[in-house]
């Protein structure tokens, strides 16, 4: 295996390599845990499961247990590693009731094929079943974690639904958005990955903060590429979220410079939740027109870099140079 040279950042798929036994693990745990004794629910958890995804999270719960000095990783993590991914596939599941969605990773989502009724409760088992799993470590603190967590996530949701439609969006609106929808999930899955690998409070602490400022800049990135990813590659339609009645960061930066006349624009899009009268082009162009693209792009570097420096902080290892390059491999892919 090429871990490459000290201080030398390493590729994505070297990064694999490092946790490639491990990740294995988590996707048997997964495989195993999913299956329930209403079939409904094991289908739809293995429609998730297939479908692929990125698997970041218990990536980075991985890579923070291995930095703390759990190499090979230990049951814990393997266990807490499919936690996460289970909490993770749980929120997609409401998430696609909620937002009345289509398509999710360029096939059709699990409420368009079992329906909401069944995607609500199959979404609830997926949560109970990741709790389960992490009750049985026994670690007072990693159900607290996962507790608080679940709760930020929910409220999340529950703000989102409160501003859908609405123009007076700021700032600070979305960025408390991205951290209790994105950056909370990824700081406590670093901060498991600690605890299992033995790390002491001060490692879990600039773990979770690292991975915080990592996952505001993988949200932002996100924002961005719902008006400028390529719908194949982006897996579901460009511009998904203004059609939903959700104002993010890059249409909040547009919204600030903007006429009355192109105010309306966006408007018409919210209260119809469709480009019928408002080509989708339009509203890109506006977007570009007053630099909202390149804006967010900017503030997402500055987490990402927030992100670099404290994971700087850590000795060299594979696993704090893995963890090093994840940043780049956020703020730059294009899905």
């Amino acid at each position: 295996m090429n871990l490459g040279k000290l201080g030398q950042a390493l590729t994505a798929r070297e990064i694999f390599e490092l946790i490639q036994h491990d990740l294995e693990q988590v996707e048997k745990k997964i495989t195993l845990e999913s299956v329930a004794s209403v079939d409904a629910v094991t289908a739809i958890g293995q429609y998730l499961h297939s479908s692929g995804g990125k698997r970041l999270r218990p990536s980075l719960l991985l890579l923070a247990a291995k930095l703390a000095g759990g190499d090979p990783a230990s049951p814990m993590a393997i266990q807490l590693g499919a936690v996460v991914e289970m909490i993770h596939a749980a929120t997609l599941v409401h998430d696609d009731v909620i937002d009345t969605a289509q398509t999710r990773r360029g096939r059709p989502s699990t409420n368009i094929k079992w329906g909401n009724h069944t995607c609500v409760l199959a979404g609830d088992w997926l949560y109970m079943q990741a709790f389960q799993i992490a009750l049985r470590e026994r670690v007072f603190q990693v159900l607290d974690l996962l507790i608080g967590l679940t709760q930020m996530m929910v409220e999340g949701e529950l703000l989102q639904l409160e501003r859908i439609g609405r123009m007076d969006i700021s700032e600070a609106d979305c960025m408390e958005l991205v951290d209790r929808k994105t950056a909370c999930l990824f700081s406590v899955c670093c901060r498991l990955g600690c605890l299992a690998g033995g790390g002491d409070l001060i490692s879990q602490e600039k773990l979770g903060e690292y991975a915080w400022n990592l996952g505001m800049a993988f949200q932002l990135v996100d924002d961005v590429l719902d008006f400028t990813a390529r719908e194949k590659t982006l897996g579901k339609p460009v511009g998904g979220d203004l059609r939903e009645g959700k104002i993010t960061l890059p249409v909040v930066y547009a919204l600030e410079c903007a006429s009355a006349e192109e105010r309306r624009l966006v408007e018409v899009i919210l209260r119809e939740r469709n480009y019928a009268a408002v080509p989708f082009e339009r509203i890109l162009a506006l977007l570009e027109k007053y630099h909202a693209i390149e804006r967010v792009r900017e503030r997402a570097q500055a987490f990402t870099d927030k992100a670099r420096q404290v994971i700087s902080e850590f000795p060299d290892s594979p696993y704090q140079r893995a963890l090093l390059a994840v940043t780049e491999l956020v703020t730059e892919r294009d899905h």
